[in-house]
């Protein structure tokens, strides 16, 4: 079943509008769940959403609330995000990084106290769309155990790196687990084994059964240690930056909510696009495994879903698309 953007997007604008968003917050969050679908990240779309709603409903979400500029100094700033929704916050951060980036060559805001921001690449295409370099990176709830360790510890903590380019802006937008829990949670959905081992089942033996995982939430590392080792230093970088809550603070809260964020921003006139695209033909040069396989650059898959859902309408869960409209 496939659905056009215009749909996707005025039935979660109705649904937000009905429990109190403004307008504005509505529109914003509406259509930032409706893009990540039309992206082909179904996992923070359509299938979050009622999700997120239950956040709203419990009160680990705040539709009324604003972001508080605590202090800001030169090129960086830091903020309190009030539990205001994940989204919002983060827009509004991303784009007072790129002001101060244009200002000054580089912006920092680093926020606490803010909430899960769905597909963090959304921030990364903001970025570059203004002109900037962009670099994010969120704490979570531990869900992946430390490299040695059985009990998660340590969060997928998602970084997110962009650079303009023009046809096509390079966006990398990774969990430090090897699949995000919203993309174990699609495989769950569509009872597809995942293509390569990521995570642990209950007799600690690595599987490709998305379910099991979940289960257990010992999602596995990206690069085992080193995947173990970055998680922990994005965690650090944010909790010294933000002052906010740890992966560990949030764990022992039970919730995901309150989580720390930081966005930079760089901006230099000239990124040397010939040298960019130099880099991108080099790497296509390779050889592709399959025979009909192809070389792409982070980014250059995403517009392609884009182009086709945009023509098409976007694929979506009958199941969850009908929890939506009942909401």
């Amino acid at each position: 079943m496939r659905v056009a953007y215009q749909d996707l997007q005025h039935e979660f604008e109705r649904i937000l509008l009905k429990h109190n968003f403004s307008a504005i917050k509505a529109a914003l969050c509406s259509n930032i769940f409706a893009q990540n679908s039309m992206d082909g990240v179904y996992s923070h779309g359509l299938n979050r959403f009622p999700v997120f709603m239950d956040l709203v409903k419990n009160g680990l979400v705040k539709p009324e609330a604003e972001p508080e500029v605590l202090s800001e100094n030169s090129a960086l700033a830091h903020w309190n995000g009030h539990l205001a929704p994940g989204m919002y916050n983060a827009s509004l951060a991303m784009k007072a990084a790129t002001e101060l980036a244009k200002t000054n060559g580089i912006g920092c805001v680093s926020i606490k106290n803010t909430n899960h921001w769905m597909r963090g690449g959304t921030y990364g295409w903001q970025a570059a769309d203004a002109g900037c370099i962009g670099i994010c990176f969120t704490n979570t709830i531990a869900n992946v155990p430390p490299w040695g360790g059985k009990e998660p510890r340590l969060g997928n903590n998602p970084l997110v790196i962009a650079v303009p380019k023009a046809g096509g802006h390079l966006v990398l937008d990774m969990a430090v687990s090897q699949y995000s829990y919203g993309k174990l949670q699609e495989h769950e959905l569509n009872q597809q084994p995942l293509p390569y081992a990521g995570g642990y089942d209950e007799a600690g033996n690595l599987t490709t059964d998305a379910a099991a995982i979940r289960k257990t939430e010992r999602a596995l590392p990206i690069g085992l240690w080193k995947g173990s080792g970055l998680s922990l230093m994005l965690d650090v970088v944010l909790t010294a930056l933000s002052g906010g809550k740890s992966t560990a603070a949030i764990t022992a809260a039970g919730k995901e909510a309150g989580v720390s964020q930081t966005f930079i921003a760089i901006y230099q006139p000239d990124l040397h696009q010939n040298l960019i695209e130099q880099i991108i033909d080099f790497t296509k040069t390779s050889e592709p495994v399959d025979q009909n396989g192809k070389i792409y650059y982070p980014g250059e898959r995403t517009l392609i879903t884009r182009n086709k859902n945009t023509l098409e309408g976007i694929p979506v869960n009958e199941e969850i698309w009908k929890q939506v409209q009942e909401l």
